[in-house]
């Protein structure tokens, strides 16, 4: 079996990351050697790969689900939003620039040769490539400059599969409108749909559905059902959605619960670090906006940030600084993550104007630790190894944040660079991220927690691992797909492509001029 398919969806959060990871643990399980592939990726949420690169968080997840490691090659350009005008721009993992929503599409000529480059290499290195497009095709405003949906299709020859969230409401009129407003070239690129997240009667669906095929000439591959045991890696930074439990809590394995409570900033970034800590049996996990949530947490955590310094005056704004300065004066336990762990510090000082600051380029943290950092122009990008608290651990680094001056005791010693990290006692920190994906050392931090919460009820359960839950996610995708997705079909598509002669859908109304 040899070819490719493009994922696209009706909407952002359609379903694509899910149905590409679900097609790509189909597909490896059967033996077949495929790859993921997403050429723009517009994601706060990020990962750094065996290479030294960076990529969206989804594409890892996606290249685990085939039992590969993340490349640069999975994920060419990836947008980290700033602000709500203006993103860093990352190419083939390095950052390449700052780019204003306007000013980047006279980049995109450029960028679809190295998109276009990194998917042919991979489809000469792999039998199958499952490309993941970026919002929707639909977006007919972008796309003269378009380099991830029917710009990619027409430039790789791909067939195109369009995935709809029946959840939201609308979907037929959303598959139907979807390919109507596509020009002729377009249209003949689209292969058939797949519905997202149904639950109900498949008995009611199906008129529907036999009516969209008639009016598109299109089948309907598969209706994936809405899964209540699915919890995967969120793409985008606005999944962490404000008070809601995060995952699907187990009850405690002791007598007590811990509740966690991780402040949601407006740039949020690498929001899938508290996921470890959502994983566990007996911990609550919500992401908060307002001071008044922070009241009843066992343990608050400060996440990583794309705009550190803005985030940090938001937290000022809200009113949530001194919540948090409150809770760790009295002894209850903080913990900071990157761009989290620099706001509690004293000092962040920012010369070369890598965020916008004030008061010649330096801020006040929380002062919390005591800690002083310095943004260099460069990004440090790094896959470090150590041992934290007697456990071995691993992470990873993404900030231009520095140490220059840490007084209190370190948290963990780094195989390479020494010691890392702050612990005060009540109140830690680290740079790295996926430090809480280590079991063991997640384990002693709630442990910890619980003893300084005064939560004598809370045991850690002995036996989670993150790493098994997460691939029994990717399998679970892989069934969704497998008994719930026309396989024959879907094979004939990425083996063959669209079938020719498929009718072109108009969308004037009937009996317009």
């Amino acid at each position: 079996m040899r070819g490719a398919l493009l994922v696209a969806g009706t909407t952002s959060d359609a379903g694509k990351s899910v149905l590409v990871a679900g097609i790509c643990r189909w597909l490896a399980r059967r033996g077949v050697a495929v790859a993921p592939f997403k050429a723009q990726n517009m994601s706060n949420n990020s990962v750094v790969t065996a290479d030294g690169g960076e990529i969206g968080r989804a594409q890892a997840m996606q290249a685990r689900a085939c039992g590969l490691e993340p490349s640069v090659a999975f994920n060419p350009v990836l947008l980290k939003p700033g602000s709500d005008r203006s993103s860093q721009v990352v190419v083939r993992g390095r950052v390449d620039g700052t780019a204003s929503a306007r000013s980047y599409y006279a980049r995109k000529a450029a960028l679809l040769d190295v998109v276009s480059a990194e998917l042919a290499g991979l489809r000469e290195r792999f039998d199958v490539v499952v490309c993941e497009g970026a919002g929707s095709p639909a977006e007919i405003n972008l796309r003269g400059s378009d380099i991830a949906n029917m710009g990619l299709a027409q430039a790789a020859d791909l067939p195109v599969v369009v995935v709809g969230d029946i959840d939201r409401g609308g979907v037929l009129a959303h598959l139907f409108g979807t390919l109507a407003v596509l020009d002729a070239a377009d249209q003949a690129r689209v292969a058939g749909f797949v519905i997202n997240k149904f639950r109900g009667d498949p008995a009611l669906l199906a008129p529907g559905l036999d009516q969209l095929t008639a009016l598109t000439g299109r089948p309907t591959l598969g209706v994936v059902p809405w899964a209540d045991d699915l919890w995967i890696d969120a793409e985008d930074s606005l999944s962490a959605v404000a008070d809601s439990v995060l995952g699907r809590p187990a009850p405690p394995f002791g007598s007590q619960w811990l509740r966690v409570a991780v402040v949601r900033f407006p740039r949020i970034s690498n929001a899938t670090d508290a996921e470890a800590l959502a994983c566990e049996p007996g911990v609550a996990v919500r992401y908060v906006t307002e001071p008044a949530r922070l009241l009843d947490a066992d343990l608050v955590v400060l996440p990583g940030s794309k705009a550190t310094v803005a985030d940090l005056e938001w937290l000022r704004r809200t009113g949530l600084a001194d919540a948090v300065a409150t809770h760790a004066r009295a002894g209850r336990p903080v913990f900071g993550i990157c761009g989290g762990y620099q706001m509690l510090g004293r000092r962040i000082a920012d010369p070369h104007a890598v965020e916008s600051s004030t008061d010649g380029g330096v801020v006040a943290g929380l002062g919390l630790l005591d800690l002083e950092v310095l943004f260099d122009a460069e990004k440090h990008l790094g896959n470090p190894a150590g041992t934290a608290w007697g456990e071995p651990v691993r992470g990873y680094e993404i900030h231009h944040g520095r140490v220059v001056h840490s007084g209190d005791p370190p948290l963990l010693e780094a195989s390479e660079t020494g010691q890392e990290g702050s612990d005060a006692g009540a109140v830690i920190g680290t740079h790295w991220h996926g430090l809480l994906e280590n079991d063991g050392f997640r384990r002693s931090l709630l442990a910890r927690v619980a003893q300084q919460a005064g939560r004598a009820g809370f045991v850690a359960a002995p036996a989670t691992s993150f790493a098994a839950q997460r691939d029994a996610q990717l399998d679970l995708l892989g069934d969704l797909v497998e008994k719930h997705i026309d396989i024959r079909a879907l094979e004939h598509v990425i083996s063959h492509g669209v079938p020719v002669g498929l009718p072109v859908v108009t969308s004037v109304l009937a009996g317009s001029p």
